[in-house]
């Protein structure tokens, strides 16, 4: 009787250590688990550290740069600036985001090369981590001498934002056809700045296309509530 049981349990404890290396086997053919892709990250060259917290102390700090706000402004399409134009009440969440306000709600704006400009001239292009930054040649639109820095990596194709020498202000941005440039520079109560003028050229001829007056801006610490994510309860 004892000789039975021991060989009952011997026989229990092979046909489970069978089952284990079975079980290990199989989980050791299992093909990995993809890791997650890591997020881009730029690299900005060490000329142009110290040119970037330049353009950013200008404009008021990094922690004061415009991020989810609103804003008024009129927009006239061609060379001259009548004084009329589309008057435009957007949110911006830019890059990602721009909303424009209508009788109706909110409609976005999507696939719009222009949410890039706008995070360009908030100076955020400049300090985010997928941001490639590097230095570019000085050069002199009309009286006003600027140095720049082209960024890459996280706007495609790359763009030049220069900076007038005196104050360090954003004075242009060069970006695919086109070259914006900036002035009447105002400065919000959290000591934010922002030009509330820009005037499009185009590159070829320099010809003036599209004139545009930022009338209002109001920076915000999250989204309008109707154009936040929808949220989902987890049950």
């Amino acid at each position: 009787m004892q000789r039975s049981q021991t060989e009952a349990k011997s026989r229990s404890q092979t046909r489970t250590a069978s089952l284990l290396l079975t079980i290990w086997l199989s989980n050791a053919t299992l093909p990995a688990a993809e890791p997650k892709a890591a997020a881009p990250k730029g690299v900005v060259s060490t000329a142009a550290r110290p040119l970037i917290q330049k353009a950013v102390q200008a404009a008021g700090g990094e922690a004061n740069l415009l991020g989810i706000f609103t804003f008024k402004d009129r927009v006239l399409i061609g060379d001259k600036d009548t004084g009329f134009g589309s008057k435009r009440d957007s949110v911006l969440d830019a890059p990602r985001h721009w909303w424009l306000k209508t009788p109706a709600g909110y409609s976005e704006r999507k696939d719009e090369p222009a949410n890039f400009l706008v995070w360009a001239w908030t100076l955020r292009a400049l300090t985010d981590a997928a941001s490639t930054v590097d230095v570019v040649p000085d050069v002199k639109d009309g009286e006003t001498e600027l140095w720049g820095l082209r960024v890459s990596g996280s706007v495609t194709p790359a763009m030049e934002l220069y900076f007038a020498k005196s104050r360090g202000l954003l004075a242009r941005i060069d970006w695919r056809n086109d070259i914006h440039r900036f002035s009447d520079w105002k400065t919000l109560p959290a000591g934010t700045k922002y030009p509330a003028r820009v005037v499009g050229h185009k590159k070829a001829g320099d010809k003036i296309w599209y004139f545009d007056e930022v009338t209002e801006v109001i920076p915000l610490k999250e989204l309008p509530e109707k154009l936040q994510p929808a949220k989902f309860d987890a049950k």
